[in-house]
């Protein structure tokens, strides 16, 4: 994988793969292995996909100062990534908890963006607050699934304050759009290449300030995509509507039988939704 140099000197990989226009693909997790993302349902053949490893994660270096795992703090790598590519603007995509960062890298450098994909993203970075109604009410779309009433229940809990390890992992399936073998392998992979200590400072105290991120995001005049996936418990496709209504030029998709992986779950609708937007 190649290697740059971020602002303090961190040594961060990247991974490309694909042809055609540059597409940079920002990870969730937080703090995981950038390899989850493959190559997003097939989208390498239409993009040139640029996929960074965090600091700290898969072959990027672990900072000197972990204070550098702040969300904010990670968008002068985004930035410096853009400059040691030597391009005057990218299009950059975000998902999950990537999402975040692609909107305080907007926020903070909007004429370095063509355009902006958010694909199931996190709504910690501008403040959406999601009831846990729209939560329990997504969730029941997995109702006719055999492992829907042990996960239904956990959900209850946590909504209810019992966050536990027990309920955290109980709930796991209602992330996905078919929580199969394979499915199970690749998220016990993630949760292994999860750097914790980088993890748990990511949305620390201080990562956002929402309320100056929805102003900046207000004058962001470029176009975004947001997807969510029908079935998606994280990110309901409710609060990814309210995530759309913050920006000028927005363009919401649905994906009908997807999770939060909805290039895993169905890549070829994925696929078609997203060349729509960048191609």
């Amino acid at each position: 994988m190649p290697l740059f140099s971020a602002y303090d000197g961190t040594e961060l990989a990247y991974r490309e793969v694909g042809d055609g226009a540059p597409l940079v693909c920002l990870p969730g997790g937080p703090m995981i292995d950038s390899a989850y993302l493959d190559e997003l349902g097939g989208l390498s053949a239409h993009r040139r996909l640029i996929v960074p490893d965090l600091r700290g994660t898969g072959r990027s270096a672990i900072p000197a100062d972990p204070a550098g795992y702040r969300c904010d703090r990670l968008v002068d790598d985004v930035e410096a990534l853009r400059e040691h590519l030597g391009l005057r603007h990218i299009d950059l995509l975000g998902h999950s908890a990537g999402a975040n960062l692609a909107a305080l890298y907007a926020a903070r450098h909007p004429r370095r963006i063509g355009r902006m994909v958010l694909i199931t993203p996190s709504v910690a970075a501008v403040g959406i607050e999601v009831s846990a109604e729209t939560r329990l009410r997504t969730a029941r779309r997995h109702s006719h699934q055999p492992w829907f009433a042990k996960a239904y229940a956990a959900l209850e809990a946590i909504l209810a304050g019992q966050w536990t390890p027990e309920n955290r992992q109980a709930i796991e399936p209602l992330s996905h759009g078919r929580w199969d073998a394979e499915a199970q392998a690749r998220k016990e992979a993630e949760e292994a290449s999860r750097n914790h200590e980088a993890a748990s400072v990511y949305g620390c105290e201080g990562a956002y300030d929402p309320a100056a991120t929805r102003a900046a995001l207000a004058e962001f005049d470029r176009p975004v995509m947001l997807l969510a996936g029908k079935v998606d418990t994280g990110a309901p496709p409710e609060a990814v509507a309210e995530y759309a209504e913050l920006f000028q030029d927005s363009w919401l998709v649905v994906q009908r039988r997807a999770g939060h992986y909805p290039w895993r779950d169905d890549p070829k609708a994925f696929t078609t939704e997203l060349l729509q937007f960048v191609d």
